[in-house]
Parts: C-alpha cells; structure tokens; sequence
C-alpha cells in the first residue's frame, strides 16, 4: 500500500467522522494533509465530507495549483496554504463547523480558561480569529496571528481550525475543542464555573513536559500563570519558601469586583474558592425550574453582549 494512498483512507475516514459527529452539514469543512515539502493532498469543492471517495481527494502544489486529480480544490485551500508555509511541523490541517464551538466563535469568546485539564495539558487555550469572508484572503489574514502561537483556533462566525503533525492529530483537536466548549457551555448553563489556579495549571504544566508532549501552548486568560515573567517567577519561588503552600491563588476575573472578565463574556465574581483550589466563576444553588430558565437567559445574554 502506498503512503498516498493510506493518507487517502485517512482522508476519507476523518471526513466520514465529521459528518457522522454533526461537525460539518452538506459540504462544508475541509481536510488536507502535506505528504511531501511541495505537495499536498486536499479535499474538492462541493463534496460532503461524509461521502469522500479517492476521486474527491486531489493533489496540489503549495499555490493551489492542482497537480492531479478530478475536480477542483476547496476555496478554502488558501487558509491551509497559508498554515503549511508558516508551520513547517504541520504536516495536516482540518476546517469543520462542530456547533458549540462555532457558537463561542459567533460570539466571539475564546475557550481560553483553564479548566479542563486534559485540555491543559494537550492544547492550551483556543484562540478567536477575526471574522474574514470565506473562500478570500481575508481568513488568511485574520488567521495570521494565531498560525505561528496555536494549534486550534476557532474563526469567529465561522467554525474552527485544527493542525496536526499528522491527520488523525488534527482531527481529535477538532474533537477536544467541540468537547471542550460542550463542557464549558454546561457549566455555565448550570451557573458555575470552576477555574483551575495557579498552583494546579503550574503543576498540569510539568504534567505536560514530562509526558513529552509536542505543539503550540497558547496562554489562557485566566490564572496568570502563562503571563508571568522571570522577575514575577522568581518572586513566587522565594514567596513560596518562606510562607510555604497556605493556599492558591485566585484567578483573575474572580475578585469580586464586578468587572468582568476579558474573553470569557463572564460577569465578575464572587471571589469565592472552592475546596480543591479552584476559582469560581459563579457560585449559585441548583435553581428549580423557572429560575433556571430565567439563569440560561441571562447567561445567554452575558455570552453574545458581555464579552
């Protein structure tokens, strides 16, 4: 078997989880993966990726131009272009559409805290690229910023992008970033959002270095730890020596000031921490029926106004 033809099947089975996931409807989403420093094999234009055959998968050169294969490339290669010439380790790109995430992107919240720690320690935070009219150079611009810091960004009222060192890579981002915002999206819904501390995201940090782990780290905007520089560190290391582990920071957002948090569309908080270290970002009892109905309205509202 050759090794373009198992990137096909790979192809193929990727675009087939997409569809069967509700990640991408019709035809949308894109896949793409570089086989060789000149070449790379991408899905055509007006295919549903839950129907790839060998046929809808062509070979291009790095402007795009087809090299061989029925049926033209996605107008959406540009962005894929763009991301192999910036990221030499990229060797795979996914565009899809998964609807939670999407729905933070069309709001303009990056998945930005640290919450999760799976989340923590595989992929960092998820950027939102500024809004560029599909199919144009203006994705490429908005994505731009993010290529070289992220491998995830989501494309603000359009979906979302995942690189990888290989297909399968970037595929299951796509999926820890759609988990990521259902879990984020629930928990905020049922008022009350955990963010890990410091200390805990310092300690997933070590997780993350020991396991080897490769990729792009982007900061969170929640505990501050990513933000430190070497003096703030240092502090923190003598601080600690002397008043020894007393108790863990609290984030920023959550002081109780009423301000709210940047990113996280997120009213201020109670300043409140709970029993394992973490932060809460909204601290409230289980509400019966018709207060949690009036709680996902205002959360709703704080989420597409209060960014």
């Amino acid at each position: 078997m050759s090794a373009q033809f198992q990137h096909k099947k790979d192809i193929i089975e990727i675009g087939r989880r997409l569809y069967q996931k509700g990640f991408v409807a019709s035809n949308d989403g894109n896949i793409s993966v570089r086989i060789r420093a000149a070449e790379i094999l991408a899905t055509t234009t007006g295919v549903s990726k839950g129907f790839l055959g060998s046929d809808d998968i062509i070979l291009v050169d790095t402007r795009g131009k087809k090299i061989v294969g029925r049926g033209e490339p996605s107008s959406e290669l540009k962005m894929h272009l763009l991301v192999y010439e910036k990221r030499p380790d990229v060797k795979a790109v996914v565009h899809a559409h998964p609807p939670v995430s999407t729905g933070f992107a069309v709001a303009g919240i990056p998945l930005a805290q640290c919450i999760l720690p799976e989340v923590v320690v595989s992929l960092g935070a998820v950027p939102v690229a500024a809004y560029g009219t599909p199919s144009t150079y203006e994705v490429c611009d908005a994505i731009a910023p993010y290529v070289e810091k992220s491998d995830a960004f989501l494309l603000a009222n359009h979906g979302v992008v995942t690189l990888g060192e290989n297909a399968f890579q970037a595929y299951y981002r796509m999926e820890t970033v759609e988990h990521f915002a259902r879990i984020l999206l629930t928990a905020r819904l049922l008022g009350n959002v955990n963010v890990l501390s410091r200390d805990q995201v310092e300690r997933l940090i070590e997780v993350r270095k020991k396991a080897g782990l490769r990729g792009k780290f982007p900061d969170c905007q929640s505990c501050g730890y990513c933000s430190r520089d070497a003096k703030t560190v240092e502090r923190e290391a003598v601080s600690a020596g002397s008043t020894g582990a007393t108790g863990t920071a609290v984030p920023a957002g959550s002081t109780g000031t009423g301000a709210a948090q940047p990113g996280s569309g997120t009213a201020g908080t109670t300043g409140s921490t709970g029993t394992a270290g973490t932060a809460s970002v909204r601290s409230t009892s289980f509400p019966e029926e018709r207060e949690l109905i009036n709680l996902i309205t205002s959360v709703i509202r704080e989420m597409t106004q209060g960014k």
